[in-house]
């Protein structure tokens, strides 16, 4: 990689870690959650996947299916998920997100994208279009680098 490149890299990640120190200053319903950071980490994967399975729970978390029983027990404790059978396969237990535990991630994003949103809000026209075809960028790359084989520069 050459210099330049690196050197606007790094700019672009500090500039990023700044921001979220600065969001981490206001309160959060992230920070005020008492979850760990795996028990978090689980309800946002049962969020972006709608119902989910131990086993594809462990594999995410690259831990055992005791640990992610461990978890989910707590969760259920907390009322964020719920188990029930999969329809498909009664041996297999699947996890959901509860009410409560819908309204937590929700809270956690609105939050999260009404930060931003005051930061975009003073932004000139020009910066936000040239923001928006960066993003829109960036989000290629990444869902490109999700499917195996498929990334190209």
């Amino acid at each position: 990689m050459d210099d330049e490149r690196a050197d606007l890299i790094r700019r672009i990640t500090e500039t990023q870690r700044d921001l979220g120190r600065f969001f981490a200053m206001d309160r959060s319903p992230l920070f005020d959650s008492n979850l760990t950071l795996r028990q978090l980490k689980v309800v946002m994967l049962v969020h972006f996947h709608g119902s989910v399975s131990g086993q594809d729970l462990a594999h995410s978390l690259g831990v055992g299916l005791g640990t992610v029983t461990g978890i989910v027990d707590r969760l259920v404790g907390h009322g964020l998920v719920s188990r029930h059978e999969d329809p498909n396969d009664r041996r297999v237990r699947r996890i959901e997100l509860t009410d409560a535990g819908r309204e937590l991630v929700e809270q956690i994003n609105d939050t999260g994208q009404g930060h931003f949103r005051r930061i975009m809000e003073c932004l000139d026209l020009a910066t936000l279009k040239m923001m928006a075809e960066v993003t829109e960028r960036v989000h290629e790359v990444a869902a490109a680098l999700t499917r195996p084989g498929s990334f190209t520069s």
